[in-house]
């Protein structure tokens, strides 16, 4: 077992984030971005505990509008269907808050703990803001890793119409009936290569709808993924060293934006998981965090 410190509220970039840690404060930071809607729970704390131990000082948070962090309750959300025809036929959207924002607070953050510099891993809608840091604040980032992510460019190929539907459906409000939801979800966005462990995704669902069910904020960071645009031009100057993680099997971010997005950024490294969809079955953490902790000691392969 590693050190961990209990949870926290703390100001950053004007708003609050709610976060933890676990290893020796006197390591190299990593920061742990999470996706789409995501609480800070579902970096599992044995996968924190097991990179922690490697030499780093990991970092989890919530994400604004997620979480025990601030919500943007007052802000106008965009439909549902004006959403989806943004993001099919690539029209502007108006959202409260955009991914940029969302990468000022990561580094609010690092701002409020004290942190010059840190390794930034994000996943899914974290690997795009990991993404945008990199565009935006490179003289904070030692390293990034973005996985299951995207450049944004929307001539890509892209999931299924039924499998966006799905992510785009309101959750309930009951709580097993959440956690029937979120297993059934995850269990499609496994796949069918690797086991799926309907006990931890169903405790991960059980504990994060205790600790804060609310919706209307994945809305809300859903319209800054959409509002956002593709990266593709400015990631073209990013010096950061890079590593790009991607399941082979991702049935909603396909493998092509794994490559794209290491294509788009000099020197990136792609390293394709066979059998992975859009989760990170226990399995594989041997992999990631090898991967991920070998990136961080190197900079670069």
């Amino acid at each position: 077992m590693t050190e961990k410190t209990e949870e926290r509220l703390i100001e950053a970039n004007g708003i609050q984030l709610a976060y933890d840690a676990f290893g020796n404060p006197a390591d190299p930071p990593i920061l742990l971005v999470m996706g789409l809607g995501m609480q800070m729970l579902a970096w599992d704390e044995q996968f924190c505990e097991h990179l922690a131990i490697r030499g780093y000082r990991v970092i989890r948070f919530d994400n604004r509008d997620i979480g025990c962090s601030t919500k943007f309750n007052t802000a106008v959300t965009p439909g549902l269907w004006q959403m989806l025809s943004a993001g099919l036929f690539n029209r502007p959207l108006s959202a409260p808050y955009r991914l940029k924002d969302m990468a000022a607070d990561t580094i609010g953050l690092m701002d409020a703990l004290g942190i010059r510099a840190a390794h930034i891993v994000g996943v899914s809608m974290g690997g795009m803001i990991a993404q945008e840091m990199a565009i935006r604040h490179p003289e904070r980032l030692n390293t990034i890793t973005s996985i299951m992510s995207t450049t944004g460019e929307h001539h890509l190929p892209q999931a299924r119409l039924n499998m966006r539907l799905r992510l785009l459906k309101r959750s309930p409000a009951e709580q097993y009936a959440y956690e029937n939801h979120i297993v059934n979800l995850f269990k499609l966005l496994n796949g069918s290569f690797y086991p799926f462990d309907e006990d931890r995704v169903r405790r991960l669902a059980a504990n994060s709808f205790k600790r804060c069910y609310h919706p209307k904020g994945i809305a809300r960071q859903l319209a800054a993924v959409i509002a956002s645009g593709s990266r593709k031009n400015k990631l073209g100057q990013v010096n950061t060293p890079t590593l790009v993680i991607h399941g082979k099997a991702d049935p909603l971010v396909p493998v092509a934006h794994g490559q794209a997005t290491a294509d788009a950024i000099p020197n990136a490294r792609l390293h394709v998981i066979r059998g992975m969809g859009h989760t990170m079955p226990q399995a594989v953490w041997p992999e990631i965090i090898d991967t991920i902790a070998g990136h961080a000691a190197n900079g670069s392969y």
